[in-house]
């Protein structure tokens, strides 16, 4: 397959995923979460992939999160709402890989973006990102993953302040509060994420899966509950006037500078 919005780059036993629209900051539209899931797909089922890294174009960006202006065209009812939220099959696919999945956060990581780094098993940052949700700024709030996947690793409060106060935090608090493993400067971002993929692609593919699947278990009765509701909560937030009139000021406040 041809793909257009991401890079898909295979070595050795390592793949790599590049969201590739860094005129956008990455944005997250219909044709990069179909042709991630396309992606991911293809690797799940290749047998000489045993690791993932996935990354941002150029040096501003992991992903700013969902393209707003495709999102502010958008009419739908809270239930078409709820239906598409259910089948975000890019952030669920990542989630599901039983090959370890490692993110590269090179810059902005806001909203879809850091919830598709929530997805992955394992976060590295570079020393210039900056980490957030700014939904509740525009009348809704984060619903794939953040709801249920961020507690677990920062705790219920840091959970609370960076969902409810709809503010980005830096690498450095990101890194004492658990939500990346370690922060490196730009230029060692990826070769550091390359080095980790290369030591666990070395193990035991078979104890690697099992492994993983192990500690995931844990988790699994917790996150199904938790995504049944956030994606039922968001789909009502999702349709109030309040989120659509300030998701289209924020449109045309871009557009005119």
């Amino acid at each position: 397959m041809t793909y257009q919005t991401i890079l898909l780059h295979k070595e050795n036993s390592i793949a790599t995923i590049t969201l590739n629209r860094p005129e956008v900051q990455n944005a997250l539209n219909r044709q990069m979460q179909e042709e991630l899931s396309a992606a991911l797909t293809e690797l799940k089922q290749d047998a000489g992939t045993r690791a993932l890294i996935i990354t941002g174009a150029g040096d501003k960006a992991f992903s700013a999160g969902r393209d707003l202006k495709e999102y502010a065209a958008a009419k739908a009812t809270p239930l078409e709402v709820w239906q598409g939220m259910a089948g975000q099959a890019a952030t669920a696919l990542l989630a599901q890989m039983t090959k370890p999945v490692i993110a590269a956060i090179n810059g902005y990581a806001i909203g879809g973006g850091l919830e598709m780094a929530l997805a992955c098993d394992i976060r590295l940052a570079s020393d210039k990102a900056t980490l957030g949700f700014y939904e509740i700024r525009r009348g809704f709030f984060p619903g794939g993953g953040a709801t249920w996947r961020l507690s677990p690793l920062v705790g219920k409060s840091w959970a609370m302040e960076m969902i409810l106060g709809g503010e980005g935090i830096d690498a450095a608090t990101a890194e004492k509060i658990g939500l990346v493993n370690r922060v490196v400067p730009p230029a060692e971002l990826m070769p550091a994420a390359c080095k980790l993929a290369e030591t666990i692609a070395s193990r035991s593919p078979a104890a690697v899966m099992l492994a993983k699947q192990a500690i995931n278990q844990t988790w699994s009765a917790f996150e199904a509950s938790g995504a049944n509701i956030g994606v039922a909560l968001r789909a009502l937030a999702e349709t109030n006037e309040e989120r659509a009139a300030a998701t289209q000021a924020f449109v045309e406040k871009k557009e005119n500078k």
